[in-house]
């Protein structure tokens, strides 16, 4: 008991007048839960009470509403039953099936892990009954960790919370969030850091965390910071268990690596495959297989190409904190309640080349202005010169005719050079419009999708035409590759610019292949642009040698130019040993021929030697043969059967001798009393009974 449970305020408050609020007895991040009575029914109940900071939230209790009513309807005896929902004057609650002891996975993983593997897998299959039931229902856990898994006093596994972190997620602040994920980030799915979304498969890679931890006791990814864990979840694939913990088989890492795959679409599709999966392999377990190659083969995921990052969903931890990715209503991780040092959001058109990514911007300059070199004019030659006298413009007081000639020229030099100077910007201004003018840069939209990319050139005043389509393994499908003029090169205002769409990564999928021979499956395997690898080779019963079982991946898989498809081919019935059972017992030796595979033909015979129910004799008796082989015994019914002749009433020598010429022994019993007569007076067995050849017979004389 929570020692600070005295002074909470809820412990005897009665709940929307119902439930009586007893002992606090566990306390989580986002939620409170405490043991009460339901005074309706008078029976004990749990009581999880949410927190006001989120209960307050209008579009929080309108879901929180929706998931409880969800998961008040599956029903099953591994799941914490949730039996009511109400709000009492802001108090937000949900009453569930009480769990005696609240013993939790977390105690067991820490007391007792690393678990032997029949143990973890026995543990894991009680689990994954009720997250399969769960998504048959169509809900899906999203926050499977040992504390949301409580073990009964007589060790039934119960799961619970189904539902709330959907509903917490819708209206927690990053706070908040960030105190729920503190526990639960060891078990988040790599597409809910990097998408934002769950589905059946996410509830599949947190099961396949939590049969790591019980086999090796310890998580697969560790950090010390939340931020470290989800990076490592992203980025790095669990490790086998085997190279933490002994007698780990190959086939038990194959299923951790399989449930774990980064790659959401390698895993189970949900917890009822993925118990199929295991099943296989807790039976291998249990019957003591060290190794199983088939088993192995089928466990172990295919590997296919990473995502890449796109403007909608970035991978922050590779990239740098530059753009959070979208919201979806699923989420639970908030990755900006981890990181302390995430820049402002960049514009839409900026690129995903790096946190510190600069776009280029071009400088055009005009050079300096031509510059003229004016001549002063010069006095004319000629003019009058003659002492200061008539002759002299001094002394007359007025200008001879050659300075009005003169300043005319001047006048006209002035209005010709400006005519230069003007004709001069002309030809510069429009050499520097049809050099320079009239063009723009293109901006950079690679990366962009085309509606963002159409705006972004619309704002420049130029348009956007699709002139052809490409794959990309980096470029999101629907998302510019490449244009014409490239980012930066020069283009006339108002024109178009070309540009080349991706298609997304090139894929191929896997053909059918069952039931072809190899030489035409590894042809088909050419035809659709992939590499046949070295084919497995399996006994087959069904199959013709020679012929494919199946592939690895299977068909309809997607992958990428080139990759490898193993073939699985028949090499026809596997070979049987044929054990001679002659002189046993006929049903014993029908038994094992049969769990062995071979059909068993029973015919019986008499024999005088042999005893009923003995193998007389087997066909074949020894060597090889095939499942399916017809095997035939020879089972003794004894000696023959010989009707009993009628001697009654015959002298006894007489009765005696014929009955030994019938094949019997005699025996001789006196009536009592014996009168010393000599008459056949009864007979065991009875006259006309078949009794076996060489029989004893016994007859009564008086």
């Amino acid at each position: 008991m929570d020692r600070s449970a005295t002074s909470d305020p809820l412990v005897g408050r009665l709940l929307d007048g119902r439930y009586l609020v007893g002992t606090r007895i566990a306390r989580g991040g986002m939620a409170t839960v405490y043991e009460a009575t339901d005074l309706r029914l008078d029976r004990l109940v749990a009581i999880k009470v949410m927190p006001h900071a989120v209960a307050d939230n209008e579009e929080f209790s309108q879901r929180f509403v929706r998931e409880a009513r969800a998961a008040a309807r599956l029903t099953h005896p591994n799941v914490v039953a949730v039996y009511d929902q109400g709000d009492d004057d802001g108090t937000l609650f949900l009453a569930m099936e009480y769990v005696p002891g609240r013993l939790t996975l977390r105690d067991v993983v820490r007391d007792e892990a690393p678990l032997a593997p029949a143990k973890a897998l026995a543990v894991l299959e009680e689990i994954l009954t009720a997250i399969a039931a769960a998504h048959e229902s169509g809900i899906i856990h999203r926050d499977i960790k040992p504390e949301n898994v409580l073990i009964g006093p007589r060790g039934r596994v119960k799961v619970a919370d189904f539902g709330l972190a959907r509903a917490i997620s819708s209206a927690t602040t990053a706070t908040a969030t960030g105190g729920v994920l503190m526990g639960t980030v060891s078990y988040l799915p790599p597409e809910l850091v990097t998408e934002g979304r769950s589905d059946a498969r996410s509830d599949v890679y947190a099961l396949g965390v939590l049969l790591y931890e019980l086999l090796t006791g310890t998580k697969p990814h560790q950090g010390d910071t939340p931020i470290q864990v989800a990076y490592k979840h992203v980025h790095d694939n669990v490790p086998p268990p085997s190279l933490v913990a002994d007698g780990i088989p190959p086939y038990l890492d194959a299923f951790v690596a399989r449930t774990t795959a980064r790659q959401r679409d390698l895993r189970p599709a949900d917890a009822h495959v993925m118990l199929q999966q295991l099943k296989r392999v807790r039976h291998a377990v249990d019957h003591g297989v060290v190794d199983d190659e088939e088993l192995t083969d089928d466990l172990t995921p295919t590997v296919v190409a990473m995502r890449v990052p796109t403007d909608e969903g970035l991978d922050v931890l590779a990239y740098g904190s530059v753009k959070a990715p979208s919201r979806d209503p699923d989420e639970v991780f908030d990755f900006a309640a981890y990181d302390d040092f995430a820049p402002s959001q960049p514009s839409r058109t900026q690129r995903f080349d790096g946190p510190d990514f600069v776009r280029p911007h071009h400088v055009h300059t005009l050079a300096a202005p031509l510059e003229s070199r004016v001549d002063h004019p010069r006095e004319p030659v000629g003019a009058p010169v003659g002492p200061a006298g008539a002759g002299s413009t001094a002394a007359s007081g007025r200008r001879p005719a050659g300075a009005s000639a003169a300043r005319r020229r001047n006048r006209g030099g002035w209005v010709a050079l400006l005519v230069v100077l003007v004709l001069a910007a002309v030809a510069a201004v429009a050499g520097w419009y049809y050099g320079l003018g009239r063009y723009s840069d293109t901006p950079d939209v690679v990366m962009l999708s085309q509606q963002d990319a159409r705006g972004e050139l619309a704002g420049v005043g130029l348009d956007l035409q699709v002139t052809a389509t490409a794959y990309s393994e980096t470029v999101p499908e629907g998302h510019i590759v490449s244009t014409d003029p490239a980012a930066g090169e020069n283009v006339l205002d108002g024109a178009t610019v070309n540009a080349v769409v991706s298609k997304g990564p090139e894929r191929h999928k896997v053909p059918p292949l069952r039931g072809l021979s190899e030489s035409e499956a590894v042809k088909q395997i050419a035809a659709d642009g992939l590499t046949a690898a070295t084919p497995q080779r399996r006994w087959s019963e069904r199959v013709t040698r020679g012929d494919v079982i199946g592939s690895r991946p299977k068909a309809g898989t997607e992958l990428r130019p080139g990759d490898p498809v193993r073939l699985v081919v028949s090499k026809g019935p596997r070979p049987v040993q044929i054990t001679d059972y002659t002189g046993e017992p006929g049903d014993k030796a029908k038994s094992a021929l049969v769990a062995a595979g071979f059909e068993v033909k029973r015919t019986g015979r008499f024999h005088d030697t042999i005893d009923e129910g003995l193998v007389i004799r087997q066909s074949p008796a020894e060597g090889t043969g095939y499942a399916g082989a017809e095997v035939t015994l020879v089972v003794s019914l004894g000696p023959p059967l010989v009707e009993v002749p009628n001697v009654d009433t015959w002298p006894v020598e007489d009765a005696k001798q014929a009955l030994r010429e019938a094949g019997f022994e005699v025996a001789v019993t006196q009536y009592q009393p014996f009168f010393g007569l000599g008459f056949v007076v009864g007979q065991t067995p009875k006259a006309g009974a078949m009794a076996p050849l060489g029989s004893t017979l016994e007859i009564t004389v008086v």
